[in-house]
């Protein structure tokens, strides 16, 4: 199930965030968007993920038009995404916001939960052991009663990443997971990634860690004021004399 993104323009107003831009997530790779700040990274993964409609141009995901849906019709089609700055759900535990997640799963409604309790408490039982072993690959389960933003950041990116999977995504956006995080939970990150995909689920990655970004992508696409400048492999990438001009400047600026 690829995502193919073709001639995607977004403007607001006069202003041109995305200006025809085309690529493809080709289903099990991780597909990284780079870019210098304000290059229209996020943009595209909010018009993607439903909170921005296209000025024009067309997203497709395993062959549907997906642009211009609601959010939550993308989410429902195996789209789940995480977010520059965290949006975890303050006085709520760490499972809880995973189990939060977990909500379009239930097949118990009212009436069955009044008819059948115990219907209801094997279903509980079941999502929330599902949600423990998500908070087991993060290394974050001992965490599970405490209030999720009463942990450090880096747990917490965890968290959110945590909430992500439990959707049961065919393809995650993550925006920037590596924000904010130290050598060593960099390194954790890029290994988990790695086994997120091995898994057999899809990635887009916009990440400012080049490092980290180079050492685990299938595939990169460089964007710079809106426009994609450069694609390939990261070997290629990362010596595209455009793409370092990108985010060095040419030599006389320098």
């Amino acid at each position: 199930m690829s995502l193919e993104i073709e001639n995607l323009v977004m403007r607001f107003g006069g202003v041109v965030a995305v200006n025809d831009v085309s690529l493809n997530v080709k289903p099990g790779m991780i597909r990284g968007l780079i870019g210098p700040n304000g290059s229209g990274k996020t943009t595209i993964f909010n018009v993607v993920s439903g909170y921005y409609k296209p000025t024009s141009g067309k997203v497709s995901f395993d062959g549907k038009v997906i642009s211009g849906l609601p959010a939550h019709q993308i989410t429902a089609l195996g789209f789940a995404r995480t977010f520059q700055n965290m949006r975890l759900f303050k006085t709520m535990t760490v499972l809880d916001n995973v189990l939060v997640a977990m909500g379009h799963h239930c097949k118990t409604n009212l009436w069955q939960a009044m008819l059948n309790p115990v219907a209801v408490q094997r279903e509980d039982k079941m999502l929330t052991e599902k949600a423990l072993h998500l908070l087991s690959l993060f290394q974050i389960a001992d965490y599970a009663r405490e209030r999720a933003t009463s942990l450090p950041y880096g747990h917490q990116r965890r968290v959110e990443m945590a909430r992500a999977l439990a959707t049961d995504p065919k393809i995650v956006l993550f925006d920037e997971p590596a924000a904010g995080l130290n050598e060593k939970e960099t390194e954790w990150l890029s290994e988990t990634l790695l086994k997120i995909r091995d898994s057999g689920i899809t990635i887009f990655l916009v990440e400012h860690d080049m490092k980290l970004v180079m050492g685990i992508c299938d595939a990169v696409s460089v964007l710079d004021y809106g426009k994609k400048i450069a694609e390939g492999d990261t070997k290629t990438v990362s010596t595209d004399p455009v793409v370092i001009e990108a985010y060095l400047g040419k030599e006389e600026d320098l």
